[in-house]
């Protein structure tokens, strides 16, 4: 199976969790989320995703001059991304206990 329609429909609530932790930008992110084992994670996949959750509200972005080289971006969670990351964690553990109870048979038990 393609890990990728997996992976997307449970990374962005992912990165939402990261950034909860408190401001941070795109390459720590990326370092965090890659640490924790999405190794095929890149850039290109990340930035996407950052765009689309400050587009619904649910991060605030500024920019700040690096002291090694162009301008960061930091992000971090609003009030509207809480509620959404409360959210994403309620229906993560209901469909993955399903998927649980199904994938799992009487003799892996």
């Amino acid at each position: 199976m393609d890990d990728s329609q997996l992976l997307r429909g449970i990374l962005e609530g992912c990165v939402l969790s990261v950034i909860a932790r408190g401001e941070t930008y795109g390459y720590l992110i990326l370092d965090e989320l890659q640490r924790s084992g999405f190794e095929d994670l890149f850039e290109g996949t990340l930035y996407p995703v950052l765009t689309r959750l400050e587009k619904r509200g649910y991060i605030s972005c500024r920019r700040e001059k690096s002291p090694f080289g162009p301008v960061r971006k930091y992000y971090s969670v609003t009030g509207e991304g809480r509620e959404a990351l409360l959210s994403f964690r309620e229906s993560y553990n209901r469909i993955t206990g399903a998927c649980e109870k199904v994938l799992t048979t009487e003799e892996e038990k």
